[in-house]
């Protein structure tokens, strides 16, 4: 067995088993480099089944991205309901992601911004779960996060917001309200320019897996960093321009 499939192994039980989350890797196993943990992220999914999207995001707009894979049975319409059994971490992060309308299939010349957009059929608001593989997520290395999917648990996406094309993201207000209380409100996304990461993505992060395809989500980062949910709370996220997306986790 190579390395990054038994990395994998490792990983897949505790996806499915938080029960059996780990405290580390062993030594081994810890990714050296970004192409490393790419391999194993390739190797999980492998054993997930489809993929149904993918999160995509950069630490500000000149950053250069990362990604991780979507497991299409992770992917659920707001109002959602998750188990606190099952969702350990819970943590909480206020997004806009896109829903694909066309394939993007891999090739030698870059997508357009045109082309990108024209392949877009919708876009929502979402709150991506995060959830980790490892007792401690906020101890890991940087190559060992990103090969655990860079901490991705759940996803919940919205109504797609209406004329999107014409809401000025740049200066779209967020807020996050847990059990009723609101605890942050941020404006724009960190990492700029949205169509930016969804071009990258089509043209280098998503070649392995053949590609964007039709009817896939791609969310592009966090508006708001990462907040927890208690195990028996309701969380919703509200953008100016779009109806809010809730989540509610159940004990």
């Amino acid at each position: 067995m190579d390395r990054p499939t038994e990395t994998a192994a490792l990983l897949l039980t505790a996806w499915r088993d938080p029960s059996q989350k780990l405290s580390s890797l062993p030594a081994a196993l810890v990714p050296p480099d970004a192409a490393a943990a790419y391999a194993v992220q390739q190797a999980v999914s492998a054993g997930q089944g489809p993929i149904g999207g993918w999160k995509v995001g950069a630490s500000g707009p000149d950053a250069p991205p990362t990604c991780a894979p979507l497991p299409a049975a992770g992917i659920v319409p707001s109002p959602a309901r998750l188990s606190s059994t099952c969702f350990v971490l819970r943590g909480i992060e206020a997004e806009i992601a896109f829903r694909m309308g066309a394939d993007l299939p891999p090739r030698d010349i870059p997508y357009t911004r045109t082309e990108i957009i024209a392949a877009i059929a919708d876009c929502v608001p979402a709150i991506e779960v995060l959830e980790s593989r490892f007792i401690d997520p906020d101890g890991l290395t940087k190559w060992t996060a990103l090969a655990d999917s860079s901490t991705h648990g759940g996803f919940v996406y919205g109504a797609p917001i209406a004329n999107w094309q014409s809401v000025n993201f740049a200066r779209e207000p967020v807020r996050v309200v847990i059990d009723g209380k609101e605890i942050k409100t941020a404006t724009a996304n960190p990492a700029g320019d949205m169509i930016r990461l969804v071009q990258w993505l089509a043209d280098s992060g998503t070649r392995w897996a053949g590609g964007l395809r039709a009817g896939q989500y791609v969310t592009c980062g966090s508006w708001t960093g990462k907040d927890y949910a208690g195990p028996a709370s309701h969380v919703q996220v509200a953008f100016d321009h779009a109806a809010p997306v809730s989540v509610e986790f159940t004990v």
